[in-house]
């Protein structure tokens, strides 16, 4: 006799029988076809305007900058308008911090909404701010909520994905930051005849944080944080929804035979991200986003427009443009070869072409002889870099992390993971100018180069394919083997 999950309407942690999920030969041959990707694609399009806001509010200060600073007071003030730029990241450290937290006992959709109410309130303040206290107020609740966004949509991309797309769906944030990015862009424009146009900059961005909060009201709860909670009933609503019917059963006897080669207790507490079983990837994952930033991705996003000036190119405006639009194109690349190359080669070859990239730019720095070539190279290096950057070593990391890390702990782990990331990205945006001035863009690039080096090394020695596996199978061979 088949049984249903839908007899499983009432929390327990006695783990629902395996008999209860046998299937029929008909349903099995339906079960293994691919798993239709198009039911699942709405619900991540909607968690993606996290990924885009985070773009956007990354850029929307660039241009305006000058015009903020003068109406509001502190236009002599380039300390005031470092930290204008900066504050999301602090902000986004300590929503982090607490996001795996929230994740865990709400939900990612829950947590998605909870993301999303700062992100409406610090534009506005920044939108109808009076000085610099208040400018900078609006900018910190803005990091807040990214900090809380970011690891849950890692999250939530790898568990509502099927498993045979899942590294292309894993790419998108990647790409929908790059369009917020250059839609930041598109909207400063007004501003060189508009100068009070900064503000309305702020006010247009409360439309897509509205839209993640109602939207998530829509959108599918994870199947397996719903298991873990024992709410086994809408664990298989759920995945019927994303996966279809006709693959709820097998993807629930997944879960169960997940959960059973795991402990019963819903909610690690943080000491256990120190676990034999679990530390492997915890580490792993911290190393990754450490390396990820220390590589030098985000002085290029910050500061390519001065970098080129100073190499020589002469419009480098354009050149900047180009910058975003090669991030485009790359993000575009990696969703294509994601799940055809595999997580692992990807991230080899993108590390390794950052690296030559780098090394050409530190060569022609260091080289009087070559400074007629300077200009040139260093355009085509920086594009380079910037292309091999997002093919891989810019979208991987955040969707391998929760392929390899247990759910028992995915919530907590992703959140050390992205609290080393935003303190790695603050440290470069905050160290790259005076270190450049101090000791040259040779030196600098060198070790730009260096750390990509030893990154692709890293990865040769510690990460393992999980290109075609699914979540499930992933953490028992994972945790057996620690």
């Amino acid at each position: 006799m088949v049984r249903s999950f839908s007899l499983y309407k009432r929390p327990s942690r006695e783990l629902p029988s395996m008999d209860g999920i046998v299937a029929t030969n008909a349903d099995q041959e339906q079960a293994n076809q691919p798993v239709p990707w198009h039911l699942s694609l709405p619900h991540i399009c909607v968690a993606l305007i996290i990924s885009a806001l985070f773009g956007y509010h990354i850029g929307v200060v660039n241009i305006p900058l000058p015009y903020i600073s003068r109406d509001l007071g502190f236009g002599e003030n380039s300390l005031a308008q470092g930290f204008v730029v900066s504050v999301c990241l602090i902000g986004a450290f300590a929503g982090c911090a607490i996001s795996g937290t929230v994740a865990d006992r709400l939900g990612r959709r829950r947590a998605f909404q909870l993301c999303a109410i700062p992100m409406v309130l610090g534009p506005i303040l920044s939108a109808k701010a009076w000085n610099l206290a208040s400018m900078l107020v609006g900018r910190l609740l803005v990091g807040c909520g990214l900090g809380i966004g970011a690891p849950v949509l890692a999250l939530y991309v790898s568990e509502v994905s099927p498993t045979q797309v899942r590294g292309s769906f894993g790419s998108f944030p990647q790409t929908a930051t790059c369009i917020g990015l250059l839609a930041a862009l598109i909207v400063g424009l007004p501003i060189s005849s508009t100068p009070d146009w900064w503000r309305a900059c702020f006010w247009i961005s409360t439309l897509p944080a509205a839209l993640l909060l109602l939207g998530m009201e829509f959108c599918a709860e994870s199947p397996r944080w719903l298991f873990k909670n024992s709410r086994w009933y809408e664990a298989e609503h759920e995945l019927e929804r994303l996966w279809g019917a006709a693959h709820a059963k097998a993807a629930m006897s997944d879960l169960v035979q997940s959960e059973q080669s795991d402990d019963l207790e819903m909610i690690a507490p943080w000491k256990e991200l120190l676990d034999r079983r679990y530390v492997r990837a915890v580490l792993l994952g911290g190393g990754l986003f450490a390396l990820q930033q220390f590589s030098g991705i985000n002085a290029i996003f910050y500061f390519s427009s001065t970098v080129l000036k100073s190499a020589g190119v002469s419009s480098d405006l354009a050149a900047t443009v180009s910058v975003g639009a090669v991030n485009l194109v790359g993000s575009f690349v990696a969703a294509g070869l994601m799940d055809r190359l595999g997580r692992r080669k990807l991230m080899m070859w993108s590390f390794t072409g950052m690296a030559v990239s780098m090394a050409m730019q530190a060569a022609v720095a260091a080289f009087g002889f070559l400074k007629p070539i300077r200009a040139t190279t260093t355009l085509i290096g920086t594009l380079f870099y910037v292309f091999s950057f997002a093919s891989g070593a810019g979208p991987v990391p955040a969707l391998l992390l929760p392929e390899i890390i247990p759910i028992r702990i995915r919530g907590k782990a992703m959140a050390f993971a992205m609290c080393v990331h935003w303190v790695a990205h603050f440290l470069v945006g905050l160290l790259f100018l005076p270190l450049i001035n101090a000791t040259g863009a040779s030196v600098l690039y060198t070790f730009f180069s260096l750390v990509c080096f030893f990154a692709a090394i890293f990865v040769k020695r510690n990460v393992v394919e999980t290109k075609g596996r699914s979540l499930e199978d992933l953490e028992m061979l994972l945790v057996a083997g620690h």
